[in-house]
């Protein structure tokens, strides 16, 4: 058997593949800029919000946020949603449940999927008209100044959010 012809095969293989994956990563990253909401102004709008716990959520100025907009019926919500929980442990993360039944229903979904993040419920899509949230998941990150600095539409990572929050900083 002539081990170098194996080797440079599987170093063909693996640069096609690296050059695919690089691909998809550009296509679906041009995908969801194409298809991220256009806010009529970059600056936090949301200040404070009653959570469905009935607690009162108030923007931390002076610290970076996520604005996570989802539903319980997502199923690419349902597999970010340990991500966002993950990131929600750190840094300042307010999640907006959209059409999603009422404030025990939401309650109930996250006790059984282990979540501890803030929720708004929206039961009638009213704060996701307002950021013209029409895709789900969509993610806002404002900077500590209350700016836009990211949007992002479907899947997200943890590494990604992080990232994002890092720069946002």
């Amino acid at each position: 058997m002539d081990w170098n012809r194996v080797w440079r095969k599987l170093g063909r293989a693996a640069k096609e593949a690296a050059l695919l994956l690089l691909a998809v990563f550009i296509f679906s990253n041009i995908i969801g800029w194409l298809r991220a909401p256009k806010l009529e102004s970059d600056e936090l709008t949301l200040k404070e919000a009653t959570l469905i716990n009935g607690s009162m959520w108030r923007y931390e100025e002076g610290k970076p946020l996520v604005l996570h907009f989802w539903g319980t019926w997502c199923p690419v919500c349902r597999t970010e949603a340990p991500n966002i929980d993950t990131v929600a442990k750190a840094y300042n993360v307010v999640t907006v449940v959209v059409n999603s039944g009422d404030d025990a229903a939401v309650a109930h979904y996250l006790k059984v999927h282990n979540l501890h993040f803030h929720v708004i419920n929206d039961p009638q899509g009213e704060l996701s008209k307002r950021f013209r949230a029409t895709v789900f998941p969509t993610t806002f990150i404002f900077d500590a100044e209350g700016r836009l600095k990211f949007t992002e539409v479907g899947y997200t990572t943890t590494a990604g959010l992080l990232a994002r929050l890092k720069i946002a900083h």
